[in-house]
């Protein structure tokens, strides 16, 4: 992982303002005459084109707090001509908005188009209910060789301070890139700053604080960012900075400082569950006198997972909460009474209902590596953003997070596994790391029974089977989609299994709405001509199901990391029944590549004219090095090699006429 540095800044209570960051806000900068003559750059051969300055100017100072971007990108290539297209996502729930959009091509001769032409609002993603809204355009008149430029304000939402992120690395090499923030200095209501760098290049000053209050950075050469398939999440490998403000900024000293945040976080939550009369009383309600521990956790969990959990509804704005009269629970008493509450607020309430139960067990804030890796030596607590709950269970801990929706008892949602947690308690707290599931806990079966057809094509019926974190994720990204979507979804997820042209179609109905450890889901399934004929014999390749790993990790280099989000199994029980009069000649040789790790198994049987086909592939792994990318790539090469081997079979005589 990238090298992490601190810096700590506690402004003292002033009076006044800074003095305002300087940057082109008033226009565009002059044309460079050297870089419409440019056709490539040296450091970054074959670009189809470069950011040649970048700048980053943040002002805290004033009631909307606001960003000013601009971006000059030299086109270099035919390529290059998409990075016309711009896209500015901006957070509009929380009230940011994008204004004052400029452009314009400077085309190579010198020509000045500036672009008049409409900006348009859409969304680029969504997750978890959530959306993410971009303001796009399209430059004019681009060709290779132009120069397009851009600048635009971010403005935040009102009375609000956010972090600040200066992110570095861009998806192109940029040769300057020059930031700035103000931070908000206000004498009645003082914040601390502490700022952290990641990845900054080799030779590169580091991120300081001027006399007028104003923390600047000015970088050269940043090479690309390279994006690979399982590789740790962006935000944690790009070149950055990161600046935290806080009121709890006054330690320096790490472990103080996390004592003193979990004993403050402590009595909050205290705060929130303290209604210890109520939850006995909704105890009562759940469980029966007779009931062992593990039956009165476990109906605890269920019922709080029965409250309707708002943070899986499609997100209001902060107008349409207000209109709506939203207002949110104080404490476990008034959400019991409402039998609703967000994910936090859930899985809180169920920390009060176990305690009431009589369970010892302690709240926890963990942190979700989906976007970030933790680091306590930062002192950032805003990564500290999952809650769970902490049981002790006949010896044993158990992690629980029923506030998030379909995760089965015993689990927690893939990203909150195997991190760092800061385990809450009067006395100042402890670090914990939350369990990570064996890969046998995460898991994909998939039987079938085929009959194989005179013509090669194999028909049958396939049961597929997710269990774990596999099924908890297919709840998750289909809870708001109609079962029209549900079916073509998982009828494609087939499609991506198998190697060739298919016919699908789901028959069942599986339980989407339950936190069950499964999700089952039944087919039928044609696959037309799979076998092939080699003069007399034919030919049954034995990976009906190996897309997945068919050009898995078979790129020659690797620079990032390896990076798998969770441990996980993949087998196959595959039947398949000859036609009357076809024999098997030759069967391959089994295999069992160990990679202690990551294991590989294939065996292949006949019984009496019904072909078995036995597949594992066991990932019980997290995260490897770059360095260990050869030996994995070598691994994968021979599930491939298993995967495209044989079964050869005499057909039968009609057959073999035919």
């Amino acid at each position: 992982m990238p090298a992490r540095r601190l810096i700590l800044c506690v402004f003292p209570l002033l009076l006044g303002s800074a003095a305002r960051a300087s940057g082109p806000a008033e226009g565009f900068q002059p044309v460079v005459p050297e870089e419409l003559k440019m056709t490539g750059e040296p450091a970054a051969p074959g670009a189809p084109a470069i950011i040649l300055f970048r700048q980053v100017d943040r002002d805290d100072n004033s009631k909307t707090s606001h960003e000013f971007n601009y971006v000059r990108i030299k086109i270099l290539t035919e390529e290059g001509r998409k990075y016309g297209d711009v896209e500015i996502p901006f957070d509009k729930k929380i009230g940011n908005n994008v204004v004052a959009i400029k452009a314009r091509t400077i085309e190579p001769d010198g020509k000045i188009i500036n672009f008049d032409g409409k900006v348009f609002e859409k969304t680029i993603a969504k997750s978890k209910g959530l959306k993410v809204l971009a303001k796009t355009f399209t430059m004019p008149e681009i060709r290779v060789g132009s120069v397009i430029e851009y600048f635009y304000t971010v403005d935040f939402g009102e009375n609000l301070i956010f972090d600040s992120h200066w992110i570095l690395s861009d998806q192109l090499f940029t040769k300057q890139v020059k930031f700035s923030l103000k931070p908000y200095q206000n004498s009645d209501d003082p914040f601390g700053l502490r700022w952290s760098w990641q990845g900054l290049p080799p030779g590169t000053d580091l991120p300081k604080q001027g006399p007028d209050k104003i923390v600047r950075l000015e970088v050269h050469n940043i090479p690309a960012f390279q994006e690979e398939d399982f590789m740790p999440p962006e935000n944690e490998m790009k070149s950055r900075v990161d600046f935290v403000y806080s009121r709890d900024m006054l330690e320096a000293d790490s472990g103080k400082f996390w004592k003193q945040y979990a004993k403050k976080r402590n009595d909050g939550l205290e705060s929130f569950i303290g209604k210890k009369k109520a939850m006995e009383q909704a105890v009562s309600q759940i469980v029966s006198t007779g009931d062992s521990p593990d039956v009165k956790l476990q109906k605890i969990y269920a019922r709080v997972q029965q409250l309707r959990n708002t943070s899986y509804e499609v997100q209001k704005t902060a107008e349409q909460r207000k209109r709506d009269k939203d207002k949110s629970a104080s404490n476990v008493e008034e959400m019991w009474k409402a039998q609703a509450g967000d994910g936090v607020q859930l899985t809180w309430l169920f920390l009060a209902l176990v305690r009431a139960a009589g369970f010892d067990a302690y709240g926890v804030l963990a942190s979700d590596r989906s976007n970030y890796f933790f680091h306590p030596s930062t002192m950032d607590a805003s990564k500290l953003d999952a809650n769970v709950v902490l049981v002790k269970l006949n010896g044993k801990d158990i992690y629980c997070d029923p506030g998030a929706a379909f995760t089965p008892f015993g689990y927690l949602g893939w990203p909150e596994t195997g991190v760092p947690g800061l385990r809450l308690d009067k006395d100042g707290g402890a670090w914990v790391t939350t369990d990570l599931p064996h890969s046998f806990a995460s898991r994909i079966e998939r039987k079938v029974d085929f009959k194989l057809s005179d013509t090669g094509d194999l028909e049958g019926k396939l049961t597929v089977t997710f269990v774990g974190l596999e099924a908890h994720e297919w709840r998750v990204q289909q809870r708001n989609q109609d079962e029209a979507s549900r079916k073509k979804d998982l009828e494609d997820q087939v499609r991506e299994f198998v190697p060739a042209a298919i016919e699908v179609d789901l028959t069942n109905k599986p339980d989407w709405n339950s936190s069950a450890p499964t999700l089952v889901a039944e087919f039928d399934l044609k696959v037309p001509g799979w076998v092939s004929s080699a003069g007399r014999r034919a030919l049954l390749a034995t990976g009906i199901f190996s897309a997945s790993e068919k050009h898995l990790f078979d790129h020659a280099s690797r620079v990032q990391p390896i990076y798998f989000h969770y441990p996980l199994q993949k087998i196959d029980d595959i039947s398949i029944q000859l036609p009357l009069g076809w024999q098997v000649s030759t069967l391959p040789a089994p295999i069992n590549q160990d990679g202690h790790v990551i294991v590989y198994t294939l065996k292949t049987e006949n019984d009496n004219g019904t072909l078995h086909v036995k597949r594992l592939l066991d990932v019980d792994i997290l995260q490897l090095e770059q360095k260990y990318y050869a030996p994995l790539r070598g691994f994968y090469q021979t599930v491939r090699n298993g995967d495209e081997s044989q079964i050869i079979l005499q057909p039968g005589a009609a057959s073999a006429g035919n």
